[in-house]
């Protein structure tokens, strides 16, 4: 499994909500969490199979900003 870390424009209880159906309906996410509380705003992504790539697609059709770190 890895993790994978993530700086992001996901800065909100609200913006938490609406990445939430994607992040959890994406195959192969096993787990993911978001630190709103850092100034980067940090995205963890436990995932098996999926690349940086993967999830930096689902998070922009989101309508948020997401770079691997």
């Amino acid at each position: 499994m890895a993790t994978i870390k993530f700086k992001t424009n996901i800065n909100c209880s609200s913006c938490v909500a609406k990445v939430t159906p994607f992040l959890n309906k994406k195959e192969g996410i096993t787990s993911w969490s978001v630190d709103i509380d850092n100034p980067d705003k940090i995205l963890i992504v436990e995932t098996n199979d999926l690349s940086a790539e993967d999830i930096v697609k689902t998070v922009k059709r989101t309508g948020f900003e997401a770079e691997p770190i």
